[in-house]
């Protein structure tokens, strides 16, 4: 049992740490996209442009929430464990 639980931890840690890698990329690519659009946006003659790195970082966003719950809220899996060991508390209680 301790194996299969290290196994679980292991799994956790690797996506937390994938997550962390990712967040990083997000946050310098947008970066760079957004300083882009706005050197390039003619704001200095009065023209304003379209601001298309929203769509790059609402897109991306989406990806990177979805991997965020994945990686700190479990998944089926670990939620269904959570769920056995509150069953199993309450049992134990319900007959002491």
């Amino acid at each position: 049992m301790e194996n299969a639980n290290d196994e679980r931890l292991w799994r956790i840690a690797r996506k937390r740490a994938l997550f962390r890698k990712n967040l990083y990329s997000f946050m310098i690519t947008n970066l760079f996209l957004w300083a882009i659009w706005w050197f390039t946006s003619g704001r200095h003659t009065g023209f304003h442009s379209y601001p298309w790195p929203v769509w790059v970082t609402l897109g991306w966003g989406l990806g990177i929430a979805f991997q965020y719950f994945d990686a700190y809220y479990g998944n089926r899996q670990d939620m269904a464990i959570e769920e056995f060991k509150k069953l199993k508390e309450e049992e134990e209680r319900s007959h002491k």
